[in-house]
């Protein structure tokens, strides 16, 4: 009887240790199974931000597109001022005109910009060979000076009084160009046109007189801001901007033709006379030599 109760609780002691191994065996298995998926977990979260990582590497950095852009030094003249401008290569000459209104107050609408000859709005400065220290020359009228030119004052319309007289003599006909006149056109004057408004040519007007009957020639270096007058003796040099006014008139029975005045003073008996100027070209060595349109 006690080897059977022994047996019975042997019996029991053994099932009893089986069952707790059982129970550690399946307790091992979870805590694996929980580790796996936790390192499942990591390996997924390593690998997207890897991805995201990759795919921010691929992309091209932001500063590409803000690259610098190349720009050029230069001076804008415009009615005997000079302006210090610093502008892109390859901007085009509308946008530069742009930019010269802020500085100068004129429209681009009403603006001529010469650099080597008139600058082609579609063109660019790299293409115009635009360079540092160059001199861009500016043509034009503000608004305000539009309304002033076309406003004529009381004073102004006194100081001379025979001029808008009736029985005013064309300054042809009188003795002192007269003289000049008379001797007739030059055989190498250029070819003069009535009625037509042309820009200056890239070479010099030639062909002229002065008052003493010897030839002259014009030729306008508007980048450095010079109108130089040819002679046979010699060049003069003469800075634009010493040039107070201009007057013209055209040659009466040769209308195509002007007479045409540089005043180089602050008097009228400063004034040097050229005869048989191309009627075409006026208006162009006008507004190249006093800064401004003419209106008519």
């Amino acid at each position: 009887m006690e080897i059977s109760n022994n047996v019975e609780e042997s019996t029991s002691t053994t099932q009893s240790v089986s069952d707790s191994s059982n129970l550690a065996k399946q307790s091992e298995k979870l805590e694996q199974s929980e580790q796996c998926e936790q390192s499942q977990t990591s390996t997924n979260v390593t690998e997207n931000n890897e991805s995201t990582a990759g795919a921010a590497s691929s992309s091209p950095p932001a500063t590409e597109s803000t690259t610098p852009k190349e720009t050029v030094d230069f001076k804008v003249v415009y009615n005997k001022k000079k302006y210090d401008v610093t502008f892109g290569l390859d901007e085009t000459v509308t946008t530069l005109k742009l930019h010269i209104q802020t500085v100068t107050g004129v429209p681009p609408a009403m603006q001529k910009v010469m650099f080597k000859g008139l600058m082609k709005d579609d063109k660019t400065l790299r293409e115009l060979k635009v360079t540092k220290g160059a001199k861009i020359m500016v043509v034009g009228s503000t608004l305000n000076d539009v309304i002033a030119i076309n406003t004529p004052t009381a004073e102004a319309s006194k100081e001379d009084p025979a001029e808008t007289g009736p029985t005013k003599e064309p300054m042809s006909k009188q003795k002192q160009h007269k003289k000049v006149i008379d001797k007739g056109k030059p055989d190498d004057a250029m070819p003069g046109v009535k009625g037509k408004k042309e820009r200056l040519p890239p070479f010099p007007v030639s062909g002229m007189v002065n008052k003493a009957g010897g030839k002259v020639r014009l030729t306008f270096k508007l980048e450095a801001d010079q109108v130089w007058i040819g002679t046979k003796e010699r060049t003069e040099k003469v800075p634009m901007g010493s040039i107070k006014n201009i007057v013209s008139e055209a040659i009466d029975g040769h209308e195509e033709y002007h007479m045409l005045a540089l005043q180089l003073g602050p008097t009228e008996a400063s004034r040097y006379w050229i005869y048989w100027v191309p009627a075409q070209y006026v208006d162009a060595i006008k507004d190249a030599i006093l800064g401004k349109w003419q209106y008519f």
